[in-house]
Formats: C-alpha cells, sequence, structure tokens
C-alpha cells in the first residue's frame, strides 16, 4: 500500500508501495500472483477502482496467497475497518465476482456490496464490512442465541433467492441439485486416487441408500437455493448487534438450501452442547415453516439434507489454481465422502 505522505503531488507508483506476502502453509502453490503482467494489472485494477471512489492507500499492501485464491488488503485510513480487499478466484471458483455483484442486487444487506467487480477476470473489490463473528464469539460478546439469529437471517436470505437458482447457475455457480448428487457421488468416488478398492466397494454398496434419502429429500418440496457450503463463523460478518453479513462463495453451490446447516451446526454443537445445535435447527427452519411440510418434516429434510451436504464439501476441495499441487485435497475429498455414510450425523437421525 501506499505510504502516508503529506499532500504528495502525485500517488506513487506501485513499485513504491510496501508489500507483506503470507502463503501460509501453501508455499508450494502456485497462482497468478507469481507472475509479474498478472500481479501490475490486478494490483493497477483495483487502484483504479479505489480512486474512482475517493481511496487514497495509506499502508502496507497485505497479502494472502492461497491455492485458491489471492486476496490483497489495501489499507484506506488509520482505523482497523479502513480497509478494503480484492479477491481473485481460482478458474472453478471464478463464479464468485460474479455472483457477488448479482448478491448485492438480489438480496442488499445480507452481503457485502463489491466496489468494483470484473467478472471475466474472476476479480472483486470489496469494503470492509466489519468484524468478523468468530472474533465477537471469541471476545464473549456472542454466544448460541447469536448463532441462531444469524442462521434465521441467512434463511430468509435463502428464501428471497430461490427465483434466481437458474440465474445463478447460468453464472457458474455449481449445480448441485438432489437429483444431481448421485453423478457427483459417483464422479467423486472414481476419480480420487487414494481410495483404494476396498474403500470403493464399500463406497458402491451404500449408493442405494444415496438414492433413497435423495428421493426423499425432493418429496418434501423444498425449493433449491444457494447453499454456502462452508458456513462457518470466519465467514460471517457482524457489523451491528443482531445483524449478519454472509461472504466468501467460492465453495458455493446451488442445491437444497437445508445444506447450508452442516458447517455452522457442527461448529455450534462442538462449541455449545446438542441443545444448542438443534435450537439452531429450529431458528433456522422456522422461515420455511409456511412451505406445507410439519416441523418435524423439516427436521427430517434437515438432518438429510445434511448427510448430503458431504459431497458439496468434497468437491470443493479442487477448486484450486491450475498447477498448484493437490496433496491433501484428495485425502480430504474421501474423507468427506466417507462422511456421506458416517452412523450418525450431526442431527443423528438421517440413517433411519
Amino acid at each position: 500500500m501506499r505510504q502516508e505522505t503529506s499532500t504528495p503531488p502525485a500517488p506513487p507508483t506501485t513499485s513504491a508501495i510496501p508489500m507483506s506476502v503470507d502463503r501460509g502453509r501453501f508455499a508450494d502453490a502456485v497462482t497468478p500472483w507469481e507472475e509479474e503482467e498478472w500481479r501490475t494489472a490486478a494490483l493497477a485494477w483495483a487502484g483504479r477502482a479505489l480512486d474512482r471512489h475517493g481511496l487514497r492507500e495509506t499502508g502496507t499492501r497485505e497479502v494472502r496467497v492461497r491455492p485458491w485464491s489471492i486476496l490483497v488488503r489495501f489499507r484506506t485510513g488509520p482505523g482497523e475497518r479502513d480497509a478494503v480487499w480484492f479477491k481473485a478466484g481460482a478458474p472453478d471458483n471464478a463464479f464468485e465476482a460474479p455472483l457477488g455483484d448479482a448478491l448485492a442486487r438480489w438480496v442488499p444487506g445480507h452481503v457485502v456490496t463489491p466496489l468494483a467487480v470484473d467478472a471475466e477476470r474472476a476479480w472483486s473489490l470489496l469494503p470492509d464490512g466489519g468484524p468478523l463473528f468468530r472474533n465477537v464469539l471469541d471476545a464473549g460478546d456472542a454466544g448460541p442465541d447469536s448463532w441462531a439469529r444469524a442462521l434465521a437471517q441467512y434463511a430468509h436470505m435463502q428464501r428471497a433467492l430461490t427465483p434466481y437458482a437458474d440465474r445463478m447457475t447460468a453464472l457458474g455457480v455449481p449445480d448441485a441439485r438432489t437429483a444431481r448428487l448421485p453423478a457427483l457421488f459417483d464422479a467423486l468416488v472414481a476419480d480420487n486416487p487414494t481410495l483404494d478398492p476396498a474403500a470403493r466397494r464399500d463406497l458402491a454398496a451404500g449408493r442405494p441408500r444415496l438414492l433413497d434419502w435423495c428421493a426423499e429429500l425432493d418429496a418434501y418440496g423444498v425449493p433449491d437455493s444457494l447453499d454456502h457450503c462452508d458456513l462457518h463463523d470466519g465467514q460471517v460478518l457482524a457489523p451491528a448487534t443482531g445483524r449478519f453479513t454472509f461472504f466468501d462463495w467460492g465453495d458455493a453451490a446451488v442445491g437444497h438450501p437445508f445444506g447450508s446447516l452442516l458447517v455452522p451446526a457442527r461448529a455450534v454443537l462442538e462449541r455449545y452442547g446438542p441443545e444448542h445445535a438443534e435450537r439452531l435447527r429450529d431458528a433456522y427452519l422456522e422461515p420455511w415453516t409456511d412451505l406445507g411440510p410439519s416441523l418435524p418434516e423439516l427436521r427430517r429434510a434437515a438432518a438429510l439434507a445434511t448427510r448430503l451436504a458431504a459431497l458439496g464439501r468434497a468437491a470443493s476441495w479442487f477448486r484450486l489454481f491450475p498447477g498448484t499441487p493437490t496433496t491433501g485435497c484428495s485425502e480430504a475429498s474421501a474423507h468427506w465422502v466417507g462422511e456421506l455414510f458416517a452412523e450418525t450425523t450431526v442431527f443423528e437421525d438421517a440413517a433411519a
């Protein structure tokens, strides 16, 4: 980012702006960040967008390089919240940029509104959206009741998005509707090199149960919507008391909305106990109670959907920049495929 000066005659050149680069555990990741031409173009695009919004850089650019995305935090003032974020996604999650732009129009108030989007290049520039929900939880300023309010708001957002399911898949969001899950399962099993013959046989033996679960879930008639697929407390912002914003849609899919419960329900179960996970589920389900199914039927649908959501988690491990080593990805994907047939799920009754 640009260093603070007193009334500079002209903005400093990109080369004069200090940067820190965090690669985390992924030093061997192959990303466009290593390409000078791409890096120059991306930073220049972000700089022009900042200028259009009357923003100036005031500190070091903080770069985070991961196998699935590149983030650059631009400081724009002295405060912790004085920042904007550039994000570039891998080809398989390139839909995130146009999806974020569309969500800001379809469900304003529930998502972060981009400052700029280049859909063709999968680039977004996003404002700071407020404190992470995770940090609010860790500080003791929120708890399981806040999780319940967040999931109820998220469910209302999903209800509002049901008319846009086909438009979202047209933007490139993966189609993981229930009828497509058996084919997704077959591909995940066939293409995973870490599965030995015995594991493949065991998974194949469970396939009839998968078909039964899909048929039963479809019969409840809940309309398809956007599934975040990784809705943990680091993907939720808490800009104001009782209000939440949902972001980071790179793992998302269009499918049964109740699959979104998997990740937050597991988190609440682990942190607060089963009674709070059940309250979370019922708070989430309340906005869907006018559809016709009874509450016990909706609970059953939630149990089925959270079991089937393991397939979405398994598929998301391969949305990486081309050339990046997939070490660990196949193993993680295989783990999630195996979770499909676990003896119990987060709500325990889906294997019945």
